[in-house]
């Protein structure tokens, strides 16, 4: 089972849950702000995803932005990326799908589509 995990009042990941509803893809619905990935997950995530650790920071949050992450992410280390990431989700960029042997991060729908159509 696929595991989506969104911020319920994003309009991205609404857009995400849509397509997912509209092409008949079964998934587990998890909120990011009640229950925020772990670090754990997070790390297991990222070593599924194949992208660099900074494409899961949600870069146009407010948070984010009030952190001045734009200017501490380059001197930080992939585990303090993590820490920072456990413990806010609104850090986190989302939505995420979780497969047995993917994660998407963000929705850009040729992409999910290329992943879930096969």
């Amino acid at each position: 089972m696929l595991r989506f995990i969104c911020y319920p009042k994003c309009t991205t990941c609404q857009k995400a849950k849509k397509w997912l509803d509209d092409n008949g893809i079964e998934y587990e619905l998890r909120d990011i702000k009640l229950d925020n990935p772990t670090l754990s997950e997070l790390g297991d995530w990222y070593k599924k995803s194949g992208l660099p650790l900074k494409k899961f920071f949600n870069t146009s949050g407010l948070l984010y932005k009030s952190l001045d992450l734009k200017n501490k992410l380059p001197e930080m280390s992939e585990d303090e990326m993590l820490k920072l990431l456990a413990g806010d989700g609104m850090l986190v960029k989302r939505p995420l799908l979780i497969g047995e042997d993917f994660v998407l991060v963000g929705f850009k729908q040729p992409e999910w589509e290329k992943q879930l159509k096969k």
